[in-house]
């Protein structure tokens, strides 16, 4: 009879701990994603953004959610299985919330194509489904939890990918940051470079924060810069490609034209990079 209580008690826990996930992934998904959920040029790419590619972004998307769940799930995962459903769950999340903010602020209609819709709500789940679980981590841990969990270095160049397309969907679409990158010189890109992979470093070796990675006192100073921040600015460029070709923002642009919207979206990019560190 202990047992059976204890095991009952043991199954309550274990529930209340995943409904208390849940509840932390849709205040993420809304926290992290509702300016995206309300910027125009987000819904306006709901209805003109190339099929084929809005496709490739959500199966990108998939692999990064997985790699999140395995890290900082719902609750404590030990297999690919388990960490695989709770990024289905995550997807689940990002999708409902979509659909509510969407249709809540009128734009959803009945009288849309079903295509312009689906559209609509694929686009913004991706931002809420990162949102959503990335909420467990940002607005809570599991008292249970394991945040000692040892991350390969391949993992982690993972995390930073996820943190980085992260930031750099809520500014791709814009056309701010196009404006930017017109009024920009070579001398300003060189500028903004520098000051990305400073920040990148700083705020994950220097400052300390909570979670951050602080050096051995042996290790030379350019261990972490080589292994960790260089590695991580070229993944938040190569993300910030992405990210732009998705949304059809490169066109018939120059090369340098390129190049300096690259650079431009690469800041907060490798900031996203940064930030997904701290949670490792």
């Amino acid at each position: 009879m202990a047992d059976a209580a204890t095991s009952a008690n043991d199954t309550k826990d274990e529930f209340n701990r995943f409904v208390t996930g849940l509840g932390r992934g849709v205040a993420g998904a809304l926290f992290l994603a509702l300016p995206m959920l309300m910027t125009m040029e987000m819904w306006y790419l709901g209805f003109t953004i190339a099929r084929e590619r809005l496709l490739l972004l959500l199966l990108v998307n998939i692999p990064l959610l997985i790699l999140l769940a395995h890290r900082i799930g719902f609750e404590e995962t030990f297999t690919w299985r388990e960490a695989s459903r709770d990024a289905t769950i995550a997807y689940g999340i990002g999708i409902v919330t979509s659909l509510v903010v969407l249709t809540a602020l009128g734009l959803l209609r009945g009288d849309m194509p079903a295509g312009e819709i689906i559209a609509k709500i694929a686009l913004q789940s991706v931002p809420a489904s990162i949102g959503a679980m990335l909420g467990r981590s940002q607005l809570g841990h599991e008292e249970t939890g394991d945040d000692t969990k040892e991350t390969p270095y391949h993992g982690e160049l993972l995390m930073m990918a996820a943190g980085a397309l992260f930031l750099s969907l809520n500014i791709a679409p814009t056309d701010e940051m196009m404006v930017l990158a017109y009024k920009m010189s070579i001398w300003h890109a060189i500028a903004v470079t520098l000051l990305s992979m400073a920040l990148m470093h700083g705020f994950v070796y220097a400052v300390s924060f909570i979670g951050g990675h602080e050096l051995e006192p042996e290790t030379p100073w350019w261990h972490a810069f080589v292994r960790f921040t260089l590695p991580g600015y070229v993944i938040a460029l190569a993300i910030s490609v992405f990210t732009l070709w998705i949304f059809e923002r490169l066109g018939d642009s120059s090369a340098v034209e390129i190049m300096l919207s690259v650079i431009v979206l690469g800041f907060p990019a490798s900031l996203g990079a940064a930030a997904a560190r701290l949670i490792l």
